[in-house]
């Protein structure tokens, strides 16, 4: 007698963790997209054919910023921004990381979030890993935003590639936490919409202090061996 038979029911196969949703209609808000990182992720996102607004302060930053980008990219102060994106990457330095999103706690109601912050400080000795009150800048962001859908992502990319118009690919992996599947899934799928980049699931946002403090590590790499290294998950 099969197990149907006996009035069971079979499981359904598993899942393939690569199964990943298309999110090329999807508009991404990039917070603090004057900046470094954030310019850098407005330009590979725009680049591999994603609607992008960069978001600022001050508007009139941002509309010049996103000119410089051409690639469709917009521009708008922060709110403008966040109300009008599906997904919004928090890009902004750490130091405004609390204020930026309390001030933004009603336009990232229900948006999915994806935050990219690291905790550092620096001294002469280099950088150094911060730990936050709630335990990582993904944690704060969640008990900051209890209406948004937080997930962390996009941590250990180098500005300086992210930017750089000959650089075709980047061959890094974004490590992606979050504590939706659904949201963690599109989120990776945003990370391989980017040439030679993958996103890859590395658990719950209570493991967000480690990856963003893995990156006072890949300072004291690069500073070494002059070099804008990232990262590869093996084996997967």
């Amino acid at each position: 007698m099969t197990s149907t038979d006996s009035g069971s029911t079979p499981k359904p196969p598993a899942k393939d963790p690569w199964e990943l949703p298309d999110v090329s209609d999807l508009t991404v808000g990039v917070l603090g997209g004057t900046g470094d990182q954030g310019r850098g992720l407005a330009y590979r996102l725009a680049r591999a054919g994603q609607k992008v607004i960069i978001g600022s302060r001050a508007a009139e930053r941002a509309e010049a910023a996103a000119a410089e980008l051409g690639l469709g990219v917009e521009g708008a102060d922060n709110a403008g921004c966040a109300s009008r994106s599906d997904i919004v990457i928090i890009a902004v330095p750490w130091e405004g990381h609390a204020k930026t999103l309390e001030s933004l706690k009603d336009e990232l109601a229900g948006k999915l979030v994806v935050d990219c912050v690291n905790p550092l400080g620096f001294d002469k000795k280099g950088a150094y890993a911060l730990k936050p009150e709630e335990g990582s800048a993904a944690e704060q962001a969640a008990a900051l935003l209890p209406d948004s859908r937080v997930t962390a992502a996009f941590h250990h990319l180098s500005a300086v590639l992210l930017q750089d118009p000959a650089v075709e690919q980047i061959d890094t992996d974004v490590m992606v936490l979050g504590e939706v599947r659904a949201d963690t899934d599109i989120v990776q799928a945003l990370a391989g919409r980017i040439p030679g980049m993958r996103g890859v699931f590395a658990g719950r946002l209570r493991n967000a202090h480690q990856v963003e403090s893995l990156v006072a590590n890949l300072i004291s790499v690069n500073r070494r061996y002059k070099a804008h290294a990232g990262l590869r998950v093996t084996d997967v």
